[in-house]
């Protein structure tokens, strides 16, 4: 799949900023994001930047949870940023902080939790609720993200299926980027047999194969959104950014992610 050309992105940048009075400067944006829109943000910012002037300045971490790099906590140590990009429902609790600005929140991907297996083992398959949950069962190991998608298979699903005592003593919290890796990187080295992670953070990583999507009735509907900072310093700049990330233009790089459309 093609990646749009400079000159496509360039006219929408260029409605964007006949949108957004000020956006036309050239401006640094910090921007704090997770991992699981990592992928869409690092393949169209570049040229978000040449077309926009402005320069995006990058901070990473999951969208929830007790690492010293999740989103929330960067925040509350005084971290500045003045848009993030992260799981929807984390967005929603910033918002109730009045960390970021409620009305400026825009969805934009959906997103579900998929598994994977090392390159070359077995495919179990998880096509229903009831294969899912004797998969669970018969794996000797499980790995799941120190973020969203971990802490709601580890907090709720797992007891949803009744399972959470037997799971438990045989699953491995991963820690994720920056400092960390992928789940799925921990079971192509072998570590773990099955893993689980947001779709996009799956797709992309060798030495796996992806099995699928769990059961639509167990996802939890995650979605990843934007918000502006309650006190950014380059608001203008964060909206052009966001309109930018809901544009057209994007939409196919965000279905190549393993995402879909809010």
């Amino acid at each position: 799949m093609k990646t749009p050309s400079l000159a496509r992105w360039s006219a929408t940048l260029g409605l964007l900023a006949l949108l957004l009075p000020g956006s036309a400067s050239a401006d640094d944006v910090r921007v704090m994001i997770s991992a699981g829109f990592y992928g869409v943000y690092a393949e169209v910012g570049p040229a978000f930047e040449r077309a926009s002037g402005h320069r995006l300045i990058t901070t990473r971490g999951p969208s929830m949870g007790d690492s010293p790099e999740a989103i929330p906590t960067r925040l509350a140590r005084g971290e500045t940023a003045d848009l993030v990009i992260l799981d929807g429902g984390a967005a929603d609790e910033l918002a109730m902080r009045g960390v970021v600005r409620a009305d400026s929140k825009v969805d934009l991907a959906r997103s579900r939790i998929g598994m994977v297996v090392r390159a070359g083992a077995a495919i179990p398959s998880i096509s229903t609720v009831e294969e899912f949950r004797r998969t669970l069962l018969a794996a000797t190991s499980i790995g799941y993200s120190d973020s969203g998608s971990g802490t709601y298979l580890s907090t709720i699903l797992f007891a949803k299926l009744g399972v959470d005592h037997q799971v438990a003593r045989k699953s491995r919290k991963v820690r994720g980027p920056p400092s960390g890796e992928p789940v799925a990187a921990v079971v192509a080295r072998g570590e773990v047999e099955i893993g689980f992670q947001q779709v996009s953070e799956l797709l992309h990583v060798p030495g796996v194969t992806f099995v699928g999507a769990i059961p639509a009735e167990l996802q939890p509907g995650f979605t990843f959104a934007g918000a502006i900072t309650s006190n950014a310093q380059q608001p203008d700049a964060a909206r052009a950014l966001l309109r930018f990330l809901t544009s057209p233009e994007v939409t196919s790089t965000i279905v190549k992610a393993g995402l879909t459309l809010p």
